[in-house]
């Protein structure tokens, strides 16, 4: 005879596998790599200097 096997605890891993690869597939569709974000924040920061050597000042 087979070993019983615990319902719940197949369907919990399987629900945990399940998350896993949904998680996975975002990563890939929706992440971006440590070089994009720095890239990004630079040029937000690079903006805002710009922006603000064309501020008028109002005294």
């Amino acid at each position: 005879m087979s070993e019983p096997v615990n319902l719940n605890r197949f369907r919990k891993e399987k629900a945990r596998a399940d998350r896993k690869a949904r998680a996975d597939e975002n990563a890939v569709k929706f992440g971006r790599t440590k070089a994009e974000k720095s890239r990004d924040k630079a040029e937000a920061e690079r903006e805002e200097r710009r922006l603000d050597a064309h501020r008028r000042d109002d005294d």
